[in-house]
């Protein structure tokens, strides 16, 4: 557990950078909002492209040999921003990032039923929630750590560059640039060595294959497709607009806060107090499912905070507005622990197909920002937020209704409200 544990924390630092990233990259590249989000969709897309060449990968190596090529690869990603930083170019900033994000992509594959596998089943909603809490404590800490090389002094940049001369300004623009060799030469070297450890370390060897709701898996039945099973695909499509919106929350409230008015030196900790916000909701989850609320309904809760919250963000004045987004990481945290297994409950034979598929809609994260960028370039950016309200009605509807689906041809509902952990 405290191998595992290390490696969510790696999942989160090294995916919670993107809000950072999107601040520094839009100034030293001189994007727009749209172009900004293309460093999510670079990120995230590569679950959806490496979800099943994962799933091919660890049949092939096993989930432990799986972790270390994971690493490995990630490592590759952060050394690419090496040569980009150094040339300035953003698309290869991008390709660092969808490497970084493959390479992820293998990890989670192999973490994630791991997790499930290594102790007793119901206990394992439990491990889920602790390697969440993880996985946010390093999104709490990394933004920081990367704004305190990237972003130092960029007020006063951004202010100045208006007065410069263009070769002044692509002098100052490359220096900004990089600022960021340092810390992502670190980050590799840090990835390239825990993989190393996590190879010689003393991780058992588990099969990949878990006995998932024996009581259905013991009754005959006829589907040949996992797409046969309404809970999961509905699940997959509540899982990609979850993480489209976490994303949203969590990697554009560094620019909306600079759009608000906030110095960047305030504005850089922002994406830290919403993941500070999931955390809460992390462990309030794992005092109360299931001995309080039910995961259904704590998932319906959460949608139901989260539309809220969201009106909040698109109506209210500029510092509770921005408070409302950073509040959106409480009503996030109890998404993936809910929707996940709600999704897979009764897949019997075809719960590795399924565990890939929601992992492919993990590209929610990679999608749904695109819009918010779009919206916030051709109108205003408060107003873009918006959209957010009917993703989190969708996943109230899932919550109330979409999970209990038994067949999409009789359209039976089951009368539990899913597996109870």
């Amino acid at each position: 557990m405290l191998i595992i544990g290390a490696l969510f924390f790696v999942f989160g630092f090294v995916t919670w950078l993107n809000g950072t990233l999107m601040a520094y990259l839009k100034v030293a590249c001189q994007l727009n909002n749209l172009e900004t989000t293309l460093v999510t969709f670079a990120f995230y897309i590569s679950y959806t492209i490496m979800a099943l060449p994962s799933s091919w990968v660890l049949n092939r190596t096993g989930l432990h040999r799986g972790m270390t090529l994971g690493l490995l690869l990630m490592a590759a990603g952060a050394l690419l921003f090496v040569p980009a930083a150094m040339s300035r170019t953003y698309w290869l900033f991008l390709t660092g990032l969808f490497v970084e994000g493959a390479g992820l992509a293998l990890l989670q594959t192999a973490a994630n039923p791991y997790v499930a596998i290594i102790g007793p089943s119901e206990s394992a909603a439990r491990r889920i929630s602790i390697m969440g809490i993880c996985n946010k404590l390093a999104g709490v800490v990394a933004p920081l750590v990367l704004a305190h090389f990237v972003l130092r002094d960029v007020d006063a940049l951004e202010q100045s560059l208006g007065l410069m001369s263009p070769a002044a300004q692509t002098a100052a623009l490359d220096a900004l640039s990089r600022r960021a060799i340092a810390p992502y030469s670190a980050i590799a070297a840090a990835l390239a060595a825990l993989g190393l450890l996590v190879r010689i370390s003393p991780l058992p060897d588990v099969s990949q294959e878990i006995d998932n709701d024996s009581d259905t898996a013991s009754q005959p039945d006829t589907r040949t497709s996992v797409l046969q099973f309404p809970n999961l695909v509905l699940g997959a499509v509540a899982l990609f607009l979850y993480v489209g919106v976490e994303v949203i929350a969590g990697d554009t409230i560094i620019q909306y806060g600079k759009m608000q008015g906030l110095p960047v030196s305030a504005a850089q900790m922002l994406t830290s107090y919403t993941l500070a916000a999931m955390i809460v909701g992390y462990i309030v989850g794992i005092v109360a499912i299931p001995r309080f609320v039910s995961q259904q309904r704590a998932l319906l809760i959460a949608a139901a905070l989260g539309m809220a919250l969201s009106a909040g963000v698109v109506v209210l004045p500029a510092g509770a507005s921005i408070a409302c987004l950073a509040l959106l990481g409480l009503a996030n945290a109890v998404m993936w622990p809910a929707i996940w297994p709600l999704a897979i409950h009764g897949l019997g034979r075809f719960l590795s197909a399924g565990s890939a598929v929601l992992i492919m809609a993990i590209a929610g994260g990679a999608i749904v920002p695109l819009l918010w960028g779009w919206l916030a370039d051709n109108g205003e950016p408060q107003l873009a937020y918006i959209i957010m309200l009917p993703i989190y009605l969708a996943i109230f509807a899932y919550a109330s209704k979409g999970y209990s689906i038994a067949t999409w041809r009789t359209s039976k509902h089951r009368s539990h409200d899913g597996p109870q952990f």
